[in-house]
């Protein structure tokens, strides 16, 4: 159907899987990465999709970020990443971390009852242009931790993964009411076909994850945690071997070399949370996974 409708565009949309899954099988023959419960935090912050160099650019703009430093993350999706990190060799850790997740591929891959809790804040938080606010992950971040001893918090951020938060015309979400009848491709499929420009697409990236880091500075300061990680699952391709966005189980470093940012945490009390739980998201998973992005 796609070559039939977009020729050439469409022809090489539909082998790309392809080329990714033969890609993919050089992912056997690199550096596996390192599982997050190697490393010892109180509170791990996940940005979703921030590439290393995308925060490089911006991390003197923030006080706390003292050393960036990176990682090589266990994969190179977010599905794929939770498969490969809440393994039960770490079902100790698990069952005394309390996760407050943004991402709608928890219902797939993880199970509660692993947890102390699995917050799955995408629930109940789902707004246009089809994302989680980030003022939703710091607020049930700040609730849990005040209110409970959990040993371990994981706060996972929807950003700088699209749609972008101030450039919604990049990457905007389907509309709910008519999610069967649209033509929709996200910020990746148009950079690589070229109906955008690589530098409007970064602009809007940076800005996203600004967005992020903006609401991690406000977590930062309204609870308490001793050793706080922020880093990422994955990051994005921009072209790299002809890949774009995050397929999964891919080798590169521009989707498993991840930022890694050590600091700590005092409760100032700035900020007074909402509870996002008590809302009803009007949107189901699978139309959150496509407005992600995903199919």
């Amino acid at each position: 159907m796609r070559i039939r409708q977009d020729g050439m565009t469409g022809a090489k949309r539909s082998l790309q899987p392809v080329k990714n899954k033969l890609i993919s099988l050089g992912d056997v023959l690199t550096d596996s990465g390192r599982p997050i419960y190697e490393f010892d935090w109180d509170l791990l912050v996940i940005l979703d999709a921030c590439r290393l160099d995308l925060m490089r650019e911006v991390a003197d703009e923030y006080e706390w970020i003292e050393d960036l430093g990176s990682i090589r993350s266990v994969n190179s999706a977010t599905a794929a990443w939770m498969r490969d990190t809440f393994v039960q060799s770490y079902r100790e850790e698990m069952a005394e971390t309390s996760y407050v997740c943004g991402n709608p591929f928890s219902e797939s891959q993880l199970r509660a009852g692993d947890f102390a809790e699995l917050a799955e804040i995408w629930q109940s938080a789902w707004v246009e242009p089809g994302t989680v606010p980030p003022e939703a992950i710091t607020d049930e971040t700040i609730r849990r931790m005040r209110d409970s001893d959990t040993e371990r918090v994981i706060a996972h951020y929807m950003q700088p993964h699209c749609p972008f938060l101030d450039a919604d015309d990049l990457s905007k979400g389907k509309e709910l009411d008519n999610f069967g009848d649209q033509e929709w491709r996200d910020v990746w499929e148009k950079l690589s076909d070229g109906s955008l420009e690589k530098q409007e697409v970064w602009e809007g990236y940076r800005h996203n994850l600004r967005a992020g880091l903006d609401e991690v500075e406000t977590l930062l300061n309204n609870v308490d945690a001793d050793r706080v990680i922020v880093t990422s699952d994955h990051g994005n391709a921009l072209g790299e071997w002809t890949v774009y966005g995050h397929p999964g189980d891919m080798p590169f470093d521009c989707l498993r070399t991840v930022p890694w940012i050590e600091t700590d945490a005092t409760d100032s009390k700035t900020r007074d949370p909402e509870d996002w739980t008590a809302n009803e998201a009007d949107a189901g998973r699978t139309e959150q996974l496509h407005a992600l992005g995903y199919r």
